[in-house]
């Protein structure tokens, strides 16, 4: 079959990716050396949408394994390619390292705080400390890193062989893995987002960040099948079965999204102390407090009414737009978890946000469709194939 010949093609969009990441990349550099700190934030909101993103797809990933899922095969190779652009974002974070001083209070000189939270402050150093930072850093990488890579290159190489172990090898490690990856996802949250405000504790934060880059990667799957359209391209394989049951699964975690968020604040909310509540009192009360409104609406509201229809999850164009909608709304979720700190007056959107946004996502965009070409974007080897294809549901 013509579909499931090497792909060729993508060398007009990658090259476009790289040019809009390279031109993102210099301007946020411009930023940089117009205003630092600002800058810096700006790429820590990028970086954490993008590089969620990534991660989130290998957990996916992991979690079909784990499941020995046969439906989803058809849809597997955009999902490896796009877990496996996280070597990329190893490179990528050496700025937030370079510039971690300015993000994070606990790297600086003492913030003005009572002795009381200055000494809880002080009881954090053991693990709030930048060698120890970077080290985790270091260590998240490379777990997620050597997964990814060694589930693409067995499915690669189950393509020019057809030999069935790959695919016991794939299951294997999706699910012994699957812990390590989630663990790592959860302590890198609260390593680069939530030690932004270091007397802040919330045992939901890890899981209220996984769940939202859980749903960006679901959508972000959706569009991608719905734009991999022509020659060589998997997109001419995917039935209105398969748009089904991304659709269920984007409604399933946009309702998971919800119980974490309402988890998170209910929790705070109920125990009322003191070094907790100023999160949300300057992420959901006055000038933020139409973004925060804004978030729950974008993300749970409007989802989850639309896609209780079932005729609208098998409608491929349809839900390719809800999926662009619910990729803006985790956008706007991680800003508001990010630009808060260095813009507490309220919500102001700097042109370093926009520019850091295009630059890491237009690389990691390029690096991908790089590491797509020159192989077929179906696991051909695979031994579930066909009956993925024939999936009906």
């Amino acid at each position: 079959m013509k579909v499931m010949e090497r792909f060729r093609g993508g060398r007009v969009p990658m090259l476009a990716a790289a040019a809009v990441g390279g031109v993102g990349l210099a301007g946020t550099g411009l930023g940089w050396a117009v205003d630092t700190r600002r800058a810096l934030f700006a790429y820590l909101f990028a970086f954490a949408y993008w590089a969620g993103l990534a991660v989130a797809s290998l957990v996916l990933l992991g979690a079909w394994h784990a499941s020995r899922a046969r439906w989803p095969v058809v849809l597997r190779r955009m999902l490896e390619t796009m877990a496996a652009s996280l070597p990329l974002f190893a490179l990528l974070f050496v700025p937030l390292f370079a510039g971690a001083h300015l993000l994070y209070p606990w790297l600086g000189p003492p913030p003005a705080l009572s002795e009381e939270d200055l000494k809880k402050l002080e009881h954090k150093r053991p693990w709030l400390n930048l060698p120890f930072w970077g080290a985790r850093a270091a260590l998240y990488f490379a777990v997620w890193s050597t997964v990814s890579e060694l589930l693409l290159r067995w499915s690669r190489r189950q393509d020019e062989t057809g030999e069935p172990r790959l695919t016991q090898w794939q299951w294997w490690l999706g699910a012994g893995a699957l812990p390590a990856v989630a663990l790592a996802m959860s302590f890198a949250s609260l390593d680069w987002l939530m030690s932004l405000e270091p007397l802040f504790v919330s045992t939901v934060y890890g899981l209220y960040w996984f769940s939202g880059a859980f749903v960006g990667a679901l959508a972000m799957l959706t569009l991608a099948t719905a734009l991999a359209r022509g020659p060589q391209l998997y997109g001419e394989l995917v039935n209105d079965s398969h748009r089904a049951s991304l659709g269920k699964f984007l409604l399933a975690f946009s309702i998971f999204w919800a119980y974490m968020a309402y988890s998170q604040f209910f929790l705070i909310w109920i125990a009322d102390l003191p070094h907790e509540v100023p999160w949300y009192v300057l992420r959901a009360t006055g000038a933020w407090e139409p973004v925060a409104l804004a978030v729950v609406g974008a993300r749970f509201v409007l989802p989850f009414f639309v896609l209780l229809s079932r005729p609208f999850k098998r409608h491929g164009r349809a839900l390719a737009g809800l999926a662009v909608w619910m990729l803006c709304a985790h956008a706007l979720d991680t800003w508001w978890l990010v630009i808060p700190v260095v813009s507490p007056e309220g919500p102001r959107l700097h042109w370093a946000d926009v520019s850091a946004f295009l630059g890491v996502g237009g690389a990691a965009v390029a690096f991908t469709l790089w590491r797509l070409r020159g192989h077929a974007t179906i696991p051909v080897g695979d031994p579930h194939l066909l009956e993925s294809l024939g999936y009906d549901r």
